[in-house]
């Protein structure tokens, strides 16, 4: 079933379309958060650079990130989630911190 044919299914259901109008504010509230909580992570990726940059340390820490990474696949498991995508996810991230660290984000 295609997307515009299961809302129409809804166009009879006056509860139904109410109830999913307001999964999708939520879905949208959860996004801006989402987006709030990477450009967070993101500021403080540019204080750890600033920080190892002044400790003379190197921004590339491929130890901590795979920890990480591993990390975020075991909270993934917990929360009933497929951890390779939440993984793959947090693969991306570390991408954001790694070129905020180096100054280029």
């Amino acid at each position: 079933m295609s997307d515009s044919r299961a809302e129409s299914d809804f166009t009879g259901l006056p509860d139904a379309a109410s109830r999913l109008e307001q999964l999708r504010s939520e879905i949208e509230r959860i996004d801006r958060e989402i987006v709030a909580l990477i450009a967070r992570r993101v500021e403080i990726a540019r204080a750890v650079g600033a920080t190892k940059k002044q400790a003379g340390l190197a921004t590339l820490d491929p130890a901590r990130e795979a920890a990480v990474v591993r990390h975020a696949g075991e909270l993934a498991r917990e929360a009933g989630l497929e951890d390779e995508d939440v993984r793959y996810i947090f693969w991306h991230l570390i991408g954001l911190s790694r070129r905020a660290q180096s100054g280029a984000a």
